[in-house]
């Protein structure tokens, strides 16, 4: 009964998600591929990760990865900046259009939480804040986030 609660709630936000993607390219406004898609959302969710960083997480070759990201640089998503410390290093940091375009996409799970606030006692809201966390950091130690990316923030 849990694993199919927990594939519910996974399938509804990627259905919500890629409802808004498709919707997006209904109305032209997307430039953005499946892929760099993902790409991008994985950009987020590591908070301006390196370019080995990023491409690690993909499971990609440098170039393979250099050349997705300098793809998504020419449409206006992602801006390589040079880290401060080592300057051979470069970190890529989403563009305002991409942040307006996630923002939308993303709005959904501020719905779901602002109905759980509505819905839940603040004593079940912290036992599900605990239990969420708890599944985050110790049940799923293959993917670790940056705590002050949008991702890791939540």
């Amino acid at each position: 009964m849990l694993d199919r609660a927990f594939q519910q709630v996974y399938t509804k936000f990627k259905l919500h998600f890629y409802q808004q993607v498709f919707n997006k390219f209904e109305t032209r406004e997307a430039t953005l591929t499946t892929v760099e898609s993902f790409c991008m959302e994985i950009i987020m969710a590591l908070g301006n990760p390196t370019i080995a960083e990023f491409s690690s997480m993909m499971n990609l070759s440098t170039p393979n990865a250099a050349y997705k990201i300098n793809n998504l640089v020419k449409k206006g998503y992602v801006e390589k900046v040079q880290s401060s410390t080592d300057k051979r290093e470069y970190h890529l940091h989403p563009t305002k259009k991409y942040i307006d375009y996630y923002s939308v996409s993303y709005a959904y799970l501020q719905k779901v939480v602002d109905r759980a606030k509505q819905r839940f006692t603040p004593d079940e809201l912290r036992t599900l804040e605990q239990m969420l966390s708890i599944v985050s950091e110790e049940l799923m130690p293959e993917i670790q986030l940056n705590p002050d990316s949008p991702a890791g923030a939540l």
